[in-house]
């Protein structure tokens, strides 16, 4: 296969170098990324059809990356605010200090596969200084069982979230069907609950969903602060305890196709989809560990398990806040006074998951739904991004943190709808997750092409197997797959 034609970032302000944030403090959010505490990076796999020149990355990296003005700035004290960080543009960047090509010994690499997975955990026990722009790129030309090579890119969180990324790496691509042309930017429709406008019933709908909407952020905002002030904790489970800060990532994919035809069939999102999923598979695996702990195996069906009951175990769940939802183009993130303007644009909701085996495999899709539709009618999410922001400026970062309350973190990003290449070299996945959360736990999940794949950021102390959870989410979505499609045919 024949390496794409280079692109080159054309954006549309006069010199985004030098007319970057020079000087500029960093956000609330990006100064929070810094606590010792919470130290987040985000680390994508990028898995390549063909090998890698690393002097044609770096060519690249040239008209793209170095094209945004953060990933060309320092990050430095600011004398005018106590503890406070600033944006100071690098003239000059040295790639070599960004581009890392390890040198590889092929021949004693037993499986390329485990030797790409102890080399992204190894990353996670480390940091970017902050001398220099705080990311990089490792070019690992070894073929594993699914990719000819691996691009290893990581970013310090005070950059951007993963909306702006994602906006970051489209631009840096073109669509393999089309090498001239950009991918597709993944749309999110806006739903708007009512179409109703006029009237008795229109205005009583409108009023009843404001109310709605009133009761459920006051319900949430309460039990966040509780949360927050460690007055309501998860419950202790094989899922959650101190942490090693040592991470490995693994990964699973299934059929897009198939996740689309569960959701038609059950008249659900896709997002409803992938939380039911996930919490059929911590049921699934949380049920074996109990049973492991009690050497007593009561069984997998609804009325005969192996779980506690009332379980509380939480996600914080990643929301992006910008208005229009959705990815954005870059040219629009870049533009100043943009509503989708690149950063931290981000709050996070707890979503709660039931911990249950269920007979009818249906019923987590239910419960997925009736939850998410109740945490849309909410503004927690809104309420968690600008709370901290407020105890930032007036009492200092140190009085907030992100959450150590919940068991894990999940996120979930649209991605190129058809296959795409990267810098040149034509993709074959995609696999974004961070490191440094303060959970055991994070499950991101992210669509490419014809597929949609959970990737998991475990804890190593508290998670040893993390492939058996990655079977256990597989199994339940051919659970659920298969009864969505009897339930289809049954109404047909």
């Amino acid at each position: 296969m024949e390496v794409l034609k280079p692109i080159e970032l054309k954006l549309d302000v006069e010199d985004p170098i030098q007319n970057c944030e020079e000087g500029l403090p960093l956000s609330p959010i990006a100064r929070l990324c810094h606590q010792p505490d919470s130290g987040i990076y985000i680390i994508v796999m990028i898995g390549m059809k063909t090998k890698m020149n690393p002097e044609d990355i770096k060519a690249s990296l040239v008209h793209t990356f170095l094209k945004q003005p953060r990933f060309c700035s320092l990050q430095v004290e600011d004398e005018t605010v106590k503890g406070g960080l600033k944006w100071v543009n690098q003239k000059e960047v040295n790639l070599d200090n960004h581009v890392i090509v390890p040198i590889l010994d092929i021949n004693n690499i037993e499986s390329p596969d485990k030797f790409v997975e102890d080399y992204v955990s190894n990353l996670s026990k480390t940091g970017i200084k902050m001398s220099v722009p705080m990311w990089d790129i490792h070019l690992l030309n070894l073929k594993t069982t699914d990719a000819e090579s691996v691009a290893v890119f990581r970013v310090h969180h005070s950059l951007g979230d993963g909306i702006s990324l994602m906006s970051l790496f489209l631009a840096c691509t073109r669509k393999i069907s089309n090498p001239n042309k950009p991918p597709t930017i993944p749309m999110v429709k806006k739903v708007n609950p009512s179409k109703s406008s006029g009237g008795f019933w229109g205005k009583f709908i409108k009023l009843w969903l404001v109310i709605l909407l009133f009761w459920n952020t006051l319900v949430d905002v309460s039990m966040f602060i509780a949360t927050s002030l460690s007055l309501l904790n998860d419950t202790k489970t094989p899922l959650k305890g101190p942490l090693s800060q040592t991470r490995r990532f693994v990964r699973r994919s299934v059929s897009l196709d198939d996740v689309k035809l569960v959701k038609n069939t059950m008249n659900t999102t896709i997002n409803d989809v992938m939380l039911a999923i996930t919490q059929a598979g911590l049921s699934r695996y949380l049920n074996r560990k109990y049973g492991e702990c009690h050497k007593i195996d009561k069984g997998v069906s609804e009325k005969s398990n192996n779980l506690p009951h009332n379980i509380r175990l939480r996600a914080a769940f990643a929301m992006n806040l910008r208005k229009p939802p959705g990815i954005q183009e870059l040219d629009v993130m870049m533009k100043k006074g943009s509503k989708a303007r690149w950063g931290n644009k981000m709050g996070y909701l707890f979503y709660p998951f039931t911990i249950a085996l269920r007979d009818d495999p249906i019923d987590y899709l239910r419960e997925a739904k009736a939850t998410m539709d109740r945490k849309k009618a909410s503004l927690e999410a809104s309420f968690s991004y600008f709370l901290p922001k407020c105890f930032i400026k007036f009492g200092g970062v140190k009085m907030v943190s992100f959450p150590t309350q919940t068991t894990l973190w999940f996120s979930n990003v649209v991605g190129p709808e058809e296959e795409i290449g990267f810098l040149g070299y034509p993709v074959a996945y995609i696999a974004p997750s961070s490191y440094g959360q303060p959970t055991g736990l994070l499950i991101h999940v992210l669509s490419y092409a014809n597929k949609i794949t959970f990737i998991l950021s475990v804890d190593e102390g508290i998670i040893p197997d993390p492939n058996q959870l990655c079977d256990d989410l597989e199994e339940s979505f051919n659970l659920i797959k298969s009864a969505a499609i009897a339930k289809g045919m049954s109404t047909n």
